[in-house]
């Protein structure tokens, strides 16, 4: 069917991610999309940008559902590129940039891609550039070093004589629009199937809950192949807003960014605020303008958050939600933040259901503790060509999340810890994340992670390992003693170790698969 207004194929219901940014341009052609350093981008140049790439896409021959990779760390081209991509009609697979050759190879010959989105910076590395040499798949490059190898398409050259309209596409609501794949820690990587409406859903979801209105300016220094900083970008690109670009965390940098920028949303990790907080120039910088601060993926201690919301912003809001039912599922709301502590989680996000689901599928009241489960229209079509691992997430006709939960009196969903991660010790059921919160509140503790590891007596003993604050000492029989102080007997860490880093995801998970691994024989004999 053919739309009368502007030629695209589609019906009068459409629902396609790239419409997002042409309509955001319809509107705020001349706004500032992007902000990248000194570069300013509009929504018009980034929609013209990301037709042309499109166009290219489409004459090289992609047929429609084509699988194009992504390798890239935050730019203006990155943005551009996944516009691009799902505008032809095609999918993005994005891949971690942290991931080891072994990885990346398994992940395009599981998604089976047909070409490559590649910074040259990254082909720096001889092990991934010798992989795509040997796979000899067609390679867009972006130039940011301004190292791109000989014979490469640069993505340059590959929008340099392509016309700046949207190609006309069929494109259904429900078709595949990206495979995001998971960090794999135990296993390889599963990837997640998502459509054109599950993304669309998720986007126009945050807008809502989180309040965004037009004059605002967010980061954007997470990287954008995960899916909390994707669904957030175009969260704020859709409501036509700036985005401050950044590859990578620098606290020095991102204060200036703030106060050059004029940033209201911030949006990062605990530990990238504490930086923030902590850093020396904070104090020589006009940080006013924050008006709302998100933070995911870790716990915030309670000292941590009080301080943040008494010197740095007033309004903080904890989201979650997970690659397989794209964020957000939950928020924690401001005005929550300070009348209750303990891994809370909040309210259902306004387009999905949430609940507590028992082994065998029955729905549990307030105050029991179950498997956290969602419905809504931001959950995956499924894992690619991983039937059995799609029907187990889905049994009993909600997406099962991992996650154990309960709701307390007041529905406020609460915490309890990752179903794999809760350890059973002596008997007791003994929540890593619990145990995490108090190593977290002894002033001299940076980060920590708690996990069981394999005991003779107590089949698995809860060994914590922590890292210190910079001009800080500690030993490890006085985090035990804090310990002690504020949990039960059977909670307290039997091993605490004191190490230099934890094995980190690059989105600020700690990998306790690693630490598992590692430390796994230390109760031996």
């Amino acid at each position: 069917m053919t739309d009368n207004n502007d030629g695209l194929l589609t019906g009068i219901g459409r629902v396609a991610l790239g419409d997002l940014l042409r309509r955001s341009a319809a509107r705020s052609g001349a706004r500032v999309a992007l902000i990248e350093g000194e570069r300013r981008t509009t929504y018009a140049e980034l929609d013209a940008t990301a037709n042309r790439f499109a166009n290219h896409l489409l004459g090289r021959g992609l047929a429609r559902g084509a699988k194009v990779a992504m390798l890239c760390n935050n730019s203006t081209a990155m943005v551009a590129a996944i516009f691009g991509i799902q505008k032809a009609g095609l999918v993005w697979v994005p891949i971690n940039t942290m991931l080891g050759a072994d990885d990346v190879d398994y992940i395009l010959g599981h998604a089976e891609v047909a070409l490559v989105v590649i910074d040259d910076s990254l082909l720096a590395n001889a092990g991934l550039a010798a992989l795509l040499d040997r796979l000899a798949l067609p390679r867009v490059v972006i130039e940011l070093a301004g190292t791109a190898p000989a014979g490469a398409t640069t993505f340059a050259a590959a929008i340099a004589d392509q016309p700046a309209t949207e190609p006309q596409v069929a494109i259904g609501e429900r078709d595949l629009a990206q495979i995001m794949y998971t960090s794999g820690t135990t296993a390889r990587p599963k990837g997640v199937m998502h459509s054109h409406l599950s993304v669309y859903f998720a986007v126009l979801g945050n807008v809502a809950d989180m309040g965004i209105g037009r004059a605002d300016v967010a980061t954007c220094m997470l990287p954008l192949f995960h899916c909390a900083q994707h669904v957030t970008a175009l969260s704020f690109l859709v409501a036509g807003n700036a985005l401050v670009l950044m590859r990578g965390f620098d606290p020095a940098a991102l204060i200036q960014a703030i106060a050059r920028e004029r940033i209201t949303y911030m949006v990062g990790l605990p530990l990238m605020y504490a930086a923030v907080l902590n850093h020396p120039s904070r104090a020589d910088h006009d940080l006013s303008s924050l008006r709302l601060c998100i933070y995911a993926m870790a716990p915030m201690p309670k000292p941590l958050l009080i301080r943040l919301i008494d010197e740095l912003c007033p309004n903080f809001a904890l989201c979650t939600g997970q690659t397989e039912i794209y964020p957000m599922t939950a928020m924690f709301r401001p005005e929550q933040q300070l009348q209750r502590f303990g891994n809370y989680w909040g309210e259902s996000a306004i387009i999905d259901d949430t609940a507590i689901m028992d082994d065998d599928g029955n729905l549990l009241g307030r105050g029991e503790i179950g498997e956290i489960v969602h419905r809504g229209p931001n959950v995956m079509l499924g894992y690619y060509k991983n039937p059995e691992a799609t029907a187990e997430a889905r049994r009993f006709g909600w997406h099962h999340t991992g996650d154990l939960g309960m709701f307390d009196q007041d529905g406020q969903l609460m915490f309890v810890d990752r179903k794999k991660d809760m350890i059973k010790s002596g008997g007791e059921n003994v929540p890593s994340v619990k145990v995490e919160e108090v190593l977290l509140r002894h002033p001299a503790v940076a980060n920590a992670a708690v996990v069981g590891l394999p005991h003779p007596h107590w089949t698995e003993a809860v060994s914590a390992f922590v890292t210190v604050k910079p001009g800080m000492s500690v030993d490890e029989a006085a985090i035990t003693e804090h310990c002690r102080a504020h949990l039960g007997g059977f909670e307290v860490p039997k091993l605490v170790r004191i190490l230099d880093a934890l094995p980190m995801t690059a989105t600020g998970k700690i990998r306790k698969q690693e630490l598992k691994a590692a430390h796994g024989s230390l109760f031996e004999g």
